[in-house]
């Protein structure tokens, strides 16, 4: 069978000996059962956004499910071309929303991936500087994940450095004629891009300290996750964040030692680093008596509560990796919330400023697939007062973000952009809310190439400004 068909055909409950000279450790860690549950219904396909456009099935979930069976069975090589096919992926988990038979597709997918990124020949040139900064061991990336996404994006203040002549470029106008004159051109692609999903940067915002105190009666004391990116770019989001928390009657802690969530790192096979990351987070926020770990970056929440599965995962046969006790990973993971999600466990105290503006909402995968948060966020913002909220046709399809996807999978991650765009303009909005830092990007550079004039704002910012009964013009 070649490795661009898909049979449903029955086969043995076990896997058999790898064979063919195959790489014996790929996929072998994942208990064989997470295979078998998947009956090849087909019902996840019309949830899958690359089947949705290419129609190719070993671009849906049930058809990747066979390749990496396939290989792990010894019946198929892992050829360029399967990875290209698991690569495609976005790891969205919308087809574990749509599965009837309670496939655990991120379990597999993620995995498998990292096996298979790190059994990956280096890349070409990827020996070419002696030492990177912090390089992942037994994990050979190419310059552009050595350098940015390893070297650069988990470390908020180098990304605040970074992005200083960006601001400064902004402000006098130099980036409108770098793009007119085509200088931006003259960069790497994948630069290019980045330069594209840049938004308007806010101006300097400080630091949040490691406190704020409730305002009227405590209700709870919680930590604020703040992340990598997200503090050097939305780092107003988390203000908006702490005063409704603050609003709400919680004490707030910000550990200063807490880092990346870590998925940027496994997401992308490099194991050992993530796990770094995760036992710093957990030891971050264990010093504190907590009721909660708020999150308001959908794909850091969705790596944060994952926590103990992922530790299960990559420690498995493991040697002289350090990684905290299971105990205080399960427990930091019990207290990892969704902003949205705690809220309307506490019960929110209803915001009295009006904004009147026709809102869409966008579903975040990573929250409404991977953490099932739905209602949540929209009933928070139908709490304010004026807020008109329109449904959006094609909701569960990622919007092409899904992390760094967009500036390594570019021309799929354009389709889907393209595609949610107009999904989103068909409802005629004023503001378009998403409760993750990354689609926040990818929405706001498909709204500008359209020609489209929409803020794209957390529903932290619009609940925000009601309680301090603000007006629109503040934050757009």
């Amino acid at each position: 069978m070649s490795d661009t068909e898909i049979s449903t055909s029955a086969s043995s409950q076990q896997p058999p000996a790898s064979t063919a000279g195959l790489p014996p450790t790929i996929g072998q860690s994942i208990p064989y059962e997470r295979f078998l549950d998947c009956v090849h219904c087909g019902l996840c396909t019309s949830a899958c956004p690359t089947y949705v456009e290419t129609g190719d099935e070993n671009d849906s979930p049930r058809g990747r499910i066979y390749l990496m069976r396939s290989v792990v069975d010894g019946r198929l090589p892992l050829t360029d071309n399967v990875r290209r096919h698991l690569d495609l992926c976005l790891d969205c988990r919308s087809c574990e929303t749509a599965c009837p038979s309670g496939v655990q597709y991120g379990r597999l997918i993620e995995p498998f991936r990292v096996e298979m990124h790190e059994s990956a020949p280096a890349s070409a040139g990827s020996e070419s500087h002696a030492k990177a900064p912090d390089r992942p061991q037994g994990h050979t990336p190419d310059w552009f994940h050595r350098w940015i996404m390893y070297g650069l994006f988990p470390y908020r203040n180098r990304m605040r450095w970074a992005l200083k002549p960006a601001r400064l470029m902004q402000l006098f106008g130099f980036d409108r004629l770098a793009q007119r004159v085509g200088v931006t051109r003259l960069l790497p692609s994948r630069l290019q891009r980045m330069q594209a999903q840049l938004p308007q940067l806010k101006s300097t915002v400080p630091e949040l300290p490691a406190f704020l105190p409730a305002k009227g009666i405590r209700r709870a004391r919680v930590g604020l996750f703040i992340g990598c990116v997200a503090d050097a770019m939305f780092r107003h989001v988390h203000w908006a964040t702490a005063r409704v928390l603050q609003e709400n009657g919680c004490d707030i802690l910000i550990p200063q030692n807490q880092t990346c969530c870590g998925a940027i790192h496994y997401h992308s096979g490099a194991s050992e680093p993530a796990l770094g990351l995760m036992q710093q987070n957990i030891q971050a926020f264990q010093a504190e008596a907590l009721d909660a770990v708020i999150v308001n970056v959908a794909g850091c929440g969705a790596m944060m509560k994952d926590y103990s599965h992922i530790h299960s995962e990559l420690t498995s046969g493991a040697a002289n990796v350090p990684h905290p006790e299971e105990a205080d990973t399960a427990r930091f993971c019990g207290l990892v919330r969704d902003i949205s999600e705690f809220l309307i466990t506490l019960g929110p105290i209803k915001p009295q400023g009006r904004i009147d503006a026709v809102v869409a909402y966008q579903d975040a995968c990573h929250l409404q697939h991977a953490q099932r948060i739905r209602q949540q966020p929209r009933d928070l913002l139908q709490l304010i007062p004026g807020i008109t909220l329109r449904p959006v046709a094609e909701a569960e399809l990622c919007c092409g973000a899904a992390g760094s996807y967009n500036l390594t999978q570019p021309e799929m991650a354009d389709r889907l952009g393209r595609r949610k765009t107009a999904n989103l303009m068909d409802v005629k909005p004023d503001v378009v809310a998403s409760g993750n830092a990354g689609c926040s990007l990818q929405l706001q550079a498909k709204l500008k190439e359209a020609g489209h004039n929409i803020p794209v704002l957390h529903p932290m910012e619009l609940l925000d400004l009601s309680y301090r009964r603000g007006n629109l013009s503040e934050i757009t």
